[in-house]
This record gives structure tokens, C-alpha cells and sequence, in this order.
């Protein structure tokens, strides 16, 4: 190795390193944080290290207010959400990349364009339609809402994924017997599995973060999600924030967990989707 490339791989580990650190420091001062004592957080010039490591913010948090019924909430409406759009994502995505019909271009462009369209005009629309059926404060009305705003992506993700696997694939299955219904669950979803899994973290993570939605049709502490339960340590006066950091760690937890268990099928799906088809 000459001293032009050492001198090049050195710049990139160095660059590689400011990234990561820049990435992970909101995170470290968070989990910091919500460790420190109420007169550590409002110290200037900061405290970095707590002094004397804490657990108070967190039983606070666990113990003398909603977040644990929130957590229980935002999972209900995550998963359902996830489930419920990913289900359907998978046949409009099949029919879209193995179906010739009259107009499938300019579908899939409407499909696309709802994901476009801004939260400022959907959110009344939704609202008067959610109230017209009842849904309004429950989980069912969150669950559709979160559904609407994820599947448009999922579906178009999920076409340029089918897209790519060998149609011969599909037709030999047909030869041996198999229907379509049969084609699609022993052949080409197991073929899929990155590019489900894309899908999958892409709206879990969506749904688990959303805000502007879950404030709106969400008034209710029975349904209300994590995000939302986050502003209930901000008074007129003041903010816990030490609270507010213990219960942010809460919610980034399954987060992470989720996003780092599936890290290489994600990253592999979303490459995939976006390169093939």
C-alpha cells in the first residue's frame, strides 16, 4: 500500500468516524441525560458525565405516569398498522408487477402521488371521515389513518421487489399445478423476504414515530401513543426533562432493537427495491 492510498483509506476511516459520531451523539446525550439529577440538566457549561448516576427519571416514568399505558398503545397501533397495510401491499404490489391491465401506469402513479400529498391536507379530510364513522379516540381509527399514510410507499416498494424475481420462477410453479394464490405464497414471497422486511421496518418505524396524526385523533389518554404522552411532562411553567428523556429512551428501545435484528435484510430490500424493477 503506497502512501497515497494509506493516506486515502485514513481519510475515509476519519470521515467514516465524524459521521458515526455525529449520528450517535443525540442518542448518547439522551441515554446520558435521563441518568443525570434535575440540577445536572440545567447546568451551564454542561455536565457531561453524570456525577451521581440516577434511576429516579425512570421510575418516574414507569411508575407515576401513563407512559407504560401509551408503550402498550403504540404497539397495538403499530402492529396493527404494519400488518394491516403490509397485508394488502403485498397483492396490489403482485397484481401491479405480474398483471397487464388498461391504466396500471397511471394507478400506480395515483398510489404514488397519495404519498406525496401533504399532512396539512389530509388531516381534516380524515378527521370529518372518522368522526362520520365513530373512530375518532379508538385504535381502529389510528390503525386505518397509519394504514393510509404508509401504503402507498410499501406497495411501490414492494412492485419494484417482485419485479425482480424470474417470472420463468412463477410459471414453472403454474406447469406443476400451483395457482396464483399458491405461486405468490410458496414462490415468491420466501423470494421476497428482504424487501418484505423493508417494508415492514419502514412502516413500523413511521407508525411507532408518527405525531401530527396520533395528536389529532387521538384526544383520549386510553389510546393516545408514545409520542403524544412525551409533551405531558411539559407544564405552562416547565419541563421534566429528565423525564422527558427516560421516557424517550423508552420509546427508541424497540426501535433499535427492531432496526439493528433486521439491519442487513432492510438494508438489502431497500437496495433492491430501489435498483431493480
Amino acid at each position: 500500500m503506497n502512501e497515497r492510498t494509506r493516506a486515502g483509506v485514513i481519510f475515509t476511516y476519519v470521515c467514516a468516524a465524524l459521521v458515526v459520531a455525529v449520528c450517535l451523539f443525540p442518542f448518547l446525550w439522551m441515554a446520558l441525560s435521563s441518568i443525570k439529577v434535575l440540577r445536572e440538566l440545567y447546568t451551564i457549561p454542561p455536565v457531561w458525565i453524570p456525577t451521581v448516576p440516577t434511576l429516579e427519571n425512570y421510575r418516574t416514568v414507569l411508575f407515576d405516569s401513563n407512559i407504560p399505558r401509551y408503550f402498550l398503545n403504540s404497539v397495538i397501533i403499530s402492529v396493527g398498522s404494519t400488518t394491516l397495510a403490509l397485508s394488502i401491499a403485498i397483492f396490489a404490489a403482485y397484481g401491479f408487477a405480474r398483471f397487464r391491465f388498461r391504466g396500471k401506469a397511471y394507478y400506480q402513479s395515483f398510489i404514488l402521488i397519495g404519498q406525496l400529498l401533504p399532512t396539512a391536507a389530509i388531516i381534516v379530510p380524515l378527521f370529518v371521515t372518522l368522526r362520520y364513522l365513530g373512530l375518532v379516540n379508538t385504535y381502529l381509527g389510528l390503525i386505518l389513518v397509519y394504514m393510509i399514510i404508509t401504503l402507498p410507499l410499501s406497495v411501490w416498494m414492494l412492485t419494484s421487489y417482485f419485479r425482480a424475481i424470474p417470472v420463468e420462477l412463477e410459471e414453472a410453479a403454474i406447469i406443476d399445478g400451483s395457482s396464483r394464490l399458491g405461486v405468490l405464497f410458496r414462490v415468491t414471497l420466501p423470494l421476497s423476504i428482504p424487501g418484505i422486511i423493508a417494508v415492514l421496518v419502514y412502516s413500523f418505524i413511521t407508525t411507532w414515530n408518527e405525531f401530527i396524526f396520533a395528536l389529532t385523533f387521538a384526544t383520549d389518554s386510553s389510546v393516545k401513543t408514545l409520542p403524544i404522552g412525551l409533551a405531558e411532562f411539559t407544564t405552562e411553567f416547565d419541563t421534566d426533562w429528565g423525564a422527558v428523556m427516560a421516557a424517550s429512551m423508552i420509546m427508541t428501545i424497540p426501535i433499535a432493537v427492531l432496526f439493528l435484528s433486521m439491519q442487513r435484510l432492510f438494508i438489502g430490500g431497500m437496495t433492491a427495491g430501489a435498483t431493480k424493477g
